[in-house]
């Protein structure tokens, strides 16, 4: 009797095998949809709005689905010229993630409060979910994205993730999705901007690059980039990358003035600007002297950069004159035994381990706030949208990162590894498209994506100057999270669409 079980046991085993193998293709389920009537008032005036809240198939050439791309579009109803309202895509970066934080942040008709002096973790649920008065609505429909693998974007069918996960292939996606609803909706005549944050800021240049061929050419009025990153020389702190040390600097100088370490008694604008001068006409020419530089001017410059910093003398001369950010982050309070953000050097945490070469528990700027953007988003979900899928949204997943494929050129064609820098390819699109501006926003506490680092490469690449509004804020990756801060940014964004 055993042996017969085991022998029928392994015939189902073996026939669902030869199943598998006949190439039968799984059924691909009709995409999602979810649409809300809603009303709000932005920018002083009632607005009436659906929420259009579903996934979008993107087809392969023979017209198979392979990926679909969730997105939640907020677009004003009794509009009797669709054709004159413009239209904002925005996303979040990673890459890996989703655009939670954007939606629940900034942008949404509701948004989800955070502690606004950074000193409160956001602790357990519930959470502040209040109405977005400073939203965007009555000036632009909103289309928020969600890449692939992200949220409840997802490869479906015959569809590869390889295909999605990578510097071009995302923004190849991006813009067939940005075109395939623009073409639904009716909207090519639309005014239309893109709005991204941190490598959504690199997905948006690839994505107003991308739209310009493919035979379907879609000219941008504008770009929104809170806390650039199009040249990652800049926002990368490590060891021999003279340009990191020069572009951090000033934001360390900012998070030091905030802790009360360094400036007192100065303004944070004019602190950070000597800092900027400093780092031009003193810091640079040091750094690339190397080991050439007289002890006499590599005491001189150790001073500074503890003047700057924060920092004891002794240390920074231990470091060669180099600071790498992690190392700031631990050393800038540990006489308090504590450790500050790196998305927003306002933030701190308190490791057990005191001495540790880099923060241990991850970064406090995003651990302190992400549970209340996440439960948010899926209590909005839930209880405005009226969504219901069978699977979890991913605010962000890891796994993205760790397969990315950041070759800028296709296999086939010479390419040494180099830092990604997709600056040249904004300065190309904005004098190829002369009606396109860009508005930068940065904060001034960001120890991710630093704001001197914005300076550097936007006064290069044959980026047109004329037309790039720079802002500043008192926050740090995610300025939205400090009240004021939020307040500007909005205003900020309203003077950039209606100017």
């Amino acid at each position: 009797m055993k042996k017969s079980t085991t022998l029928l046991l392994l015939f189902f085993v073996f026939s669902a095998l030869a199943q598998d193998k006949t190439g039968e293709k799984k059924p691909i389920p009709k995409p999602a949809s979810f649409i809300t009537k809603h009303q709000g008032t932005f920018g002083g005036k009632t607005i009436r709005y659906k929420a259009v809240a579903k996934e979008t198939y993107l087809k392969s050439a023979d017209g198979e689905a392979v990926a679909s791309i969730w997105s939640v579009a907020y677009i004003q109803e009794d509009m009797p010229d669709v054709g004159k309202r413009p239209v904002t895509f925005i996303f979040n970066g990673g890459p890996g993630s989703a655009s939670i934080w954007l939606h629940m942040g900034f942008f949404g008709p509701q948004i989800v409060k955070v502690d606004d002096d950074a000193v409160q973790d956001d602790g357990a649920a519930p959470y502040p979910l209040q109405p977005n008065k400073h939203g965007l609505l009555d000036l632009t429909d909103l289309v928020f994205i969600d890449p692939v693998g992200t949220g409840y974007s997802r490869v479906v069918g015959e569809g590869k993730v390889e295909d999605y996960w990578g510097l071009n292939e995302d923004a190849t996606s991006i813009a067939r999705f940005i075109r395939q609803w623009i073409t639904e909706n009716q909207r090519w005549f639309s005014p239309k901007y893109l709005a991204g944050e941190s490598f959504g800021t690199t997905r948006a240049v690839g994505v107003a690059h991308a739209l310009e061929g493919q035979g379907q050419d879609m000219a941008l009025n504008g770009l929104i980039l809170i806390s650039q990153a199009l040249d990652y020389a800049g926002s990368t702190s490590i060891h021999d990358n003279i340009t990191s040390y020069l572009t951090y600097l000033p934001s360390m100088a900012a998070t030091a003035w905030y802790h009360q370490k360094a400036g007192q008694g100065k303004t944070l604008e004019a602190f950070v600007e000597e800092c900027r001068q400093f780092a031009y006409d003193q810091y640079g020419p040091a750094l690339y002297r190397g080991s050439r530089l007289s002890n006499v001017a590599r005491n001189s410059i150790a001073d500074k950069l503890a003047y700057f910093t924060g920092l004891d003398t002794s240390y920074i001369l231990k470091s060669n004159l180099r600071i790498l950010v992690p190392r700031f982050q631990k050393q800038l309070l540990a006489d308090k035994g504590l450790v500050v953000g790196r998305l927003d050097g306002r933030y701190m945490g308190d490791e057990a381990d005191d001495v540790s070469e880099r923060p241990t528990l991850g970064d406090p700027a995003s651990y302190q706030i992400g549970s209340a953007y996440t439960a948010a988003l899926n209590h909005y979900y839930a209880s405005v949208l009226k969504v219901d899928m069978d699977r979890p949204y991913l605010s962000s997943n890891d796994a993205i990162y760790e397969k990315w494929r950041w070759r800028p050129v296709p296999d086939g064609r010479d390419w040494e590894p180099s830092w990604v820098n997709v600056a040249r390819k904004l300065g190309e699109t904005m004098r190829r498209n002369t009606a396109m501006d860009v508005l930068v926003a940065s904060g001034y506490f960001d120890l991710i994506c630093p704001f001197f680092d914005a300076e550097y490469t936007f006064s290069r690449n044959g980026i047109v100057p004329e037309r790039v509004t720079m802002t500043y804020y008192h926050g740090g990756h995610m300025m939205y999270t400090h009240e004021p801060d939020l307040v500007r940014l909005a205003q900020d964004i309203r003077d950039f669409l209606t100017k």
